[in-house]
């Protein structure tokens, strides 16, 4: 595998991935050497999208030279992973941030990251004004309960269909 300076992970739920995802992925494809977008298993959360939904829309609409992945677990042991697997001399963890609300969980975060293994950085990316408004639970509320309003939503064209299907259709 190719020896990389700077590799960052780009964690999340990705349920479903919406336009301000998509956002940070394109804004951290210019500060780093590889950029890798990694849907978390989460057995405590109830999922609309079940993880190959998840990957599969990821696939569809991630910014080109982003890799994708999953991990389960811890993200620091998955982080030393992929430092390990890319050669990487700095690992750098990618959050996004909307509100003053995302700082206090991320900021805890990172201080148990850091004393998990100090080596490893997180940087917060703010999201842009005009998508402070979206997240991935409205966006499964409003699918929800009116899918005449999926159309209006900051995700995605692709995203949007996997909605419309999910509405029709339900989980499978």
């Amino acid at each position: 595998m190719k020896k990389h300076k700077k590799v960052a992970i780009y964690p999340g739920s990705f349920d479903p991935v919406t336009n301000g995802h998509i956002d940070i992925l394109e804004r951290s494809k210019k500060l780093f050497d590889k950029v890798i977008c990694a849907v978390g298993v989460n057995s405590s959360k109830n999922p609309l999208f079940s993880l190959e939904e998840k990957l599969d829309m990821l696939y569809h609409t991630v910014p080109e030279g982003v890799g994708i992945d999953r991990f389960d677990g811890l993200l620091v042991d998955y982080a030393k992973k992929v430092k390990k697997d890319y050669k990487a001399k700095q690992m750098i963890i990618i959050r996004g941030l909307r509100l003053t609300t995302d700082f206090e969980y991320e900021d805890l975060m990172f201080f148990n990251n850091a004393k998990l293994d100090s080596s490893i950085e997180t940087i917060f990316l703010p999201s842009k004004q005009e998508l402070l408004h979206i997240n991935s639970s409205i966006v499964r509320d409003v699918a929800k309960m009116n899918k005449d309003y999926i159309k209006d939503l900051d995700v995605p064209d692709y995203v949007k269909k996997k909605l419309i299907e999910f509405v029709k259709y339900g989980k499978k």
